[in-house]
């Protein structure tokens, strides 16, 4: 498939080219790369503005049950949705277990949804490399709501909230030392936050879990980008489909305010900056792994092992004499 037919079939919303799609721009071949950068300039602004939801969570939290309950629900309301699940990698291959459309049965089953489990490949943020340009892909595609699951929750998650529009934190019911352990950065990122499991026996203790953090939301500098009463805590239960319906609702008025006081556009802009940096930044790396660069890198990695010099002074040498300066 040549990319002019791609590019169409996408925008006719074919399922199967946006697939190939998407793995065409998460391959790390130089031709495919060049392939997909054609395919994303010819897509540039074809598409509607999608509503991207970048969600995180700690294991066991039950972000996949969350994320069908949530989608099923979106596609009753005649949206379409598409779910970017990023699988943890392994070390040693590179390879993921890719077990999310597996979990959500009911989803992956639905005509109005698209699952798209993609590895982790070690990189940092809790999402794949080439996930915010799997995220333009569906949006060229038509989805409504694309939903980003990352990894977990970890310092480095913060990463999707640089390729979504809302970013939900997604926790279980807990104690006081549990609600320690959730970094502040993360606490700082997040719109809103879910506290799932909120059913059973455990409903008065998610009760109580979502009061601390609410408590600890109040502590937090008021953002710009907020109305008032935002960023704020709320119990779901995904299992029971309890409280979706009034979390799609806080997430539409915060995404509505933002929209009408400029905040949707400036938000957008500034991650497109973002990326940019962070692709050249990439570029020269690649760049720096190279021949002849490769050899002298080495070179003074083996210096920095022995002592001989320090990593700082090393990388100074290495960019000074590769880069100039």
């Amino acid at each position: 498939m040549d990319i002019t037919q791609m590019r169409d079939r996408i925008l006719k919303q074919d399922r199967r080219a946006l697939a190939r799609a998407i793995t065409l721009v998460e391959s790390g071949r130089a031709d495919h790369r060049a392939q997909a950068s054609e395919l994303l300039e010819a897509l540039r602004g074809s598409g509607k503005q999608a509503l991207r939801i970048g969600l995180s969570g700690t294991p066991g939290v039950g972000k996949s049950t969350f994320i069908e309950s949530f989608g099923m629900m979106l596609t009753e309301k005649g949206l379409r949705v598409a779910v970017l699940a990023v699988d943890p990698s392994s070390a040693r291959s590179g390879g993921s277990i890719l077990g999310d459309k597996t979990r959500m049965e009911q989803l992956s089953r639905n005509p109005n949804a698209f699952i798209r489990p993609s590895p982790s490949q070690s990189h940092l943020g809790g999402v794949a490399r080439r996930t915010r340009e799997a995220v333009a892909l569906c949006e060229a595609a038509g989805f409504d709501v694309i939903l980003i699951e990352t990894v977990g929750v970890g310092q480095s998650e913060t990463v999707v909230a640089e390729m979504s529009d809302l970013f939900m934190l997604l926790l279980a019911p807990a104690g006081g030392d549990e609600l320690q352990g959730v970094k502040r950065g993360i606490m700082e990122m997040a719109d809103i936050i879910l506290v799932n499991k909120a059913d059973g026996d455990l409903k008065a203790t998610a009760m109580r879990t979502c009061a601390d953090y609410a408590g600890a939301l109040r502590l937090l500098r008021k953002r710009p980008q907020d109305p008032e009463g935002f960023p704020k805590a709320m119990t779901v239960s995904a299992l029971q489909e309890d409280g979706l319906e009034t979390a799609w609702g806080e997430m539409t008025t915060l995404v509505d305010w933002r929209r009408d006081n400029g905040h949707w556009d400036a938000r957008r802009a500034a991650q497109a900056r973002y990326w940019f940096e962070e692709e050249v930044r990439q570029g020269l790396l690649a760049k720096l792994r190279q021949s002849p660069a490769r050899e002298a890198m080495a070179a003074l990695a083996l210096e920095v092992e022995d002592g001989e010099t320090t990593p700082s002074l090393a990388a100074q040498r290495m960019l000074e004499e590769h880069l100039g300066g």
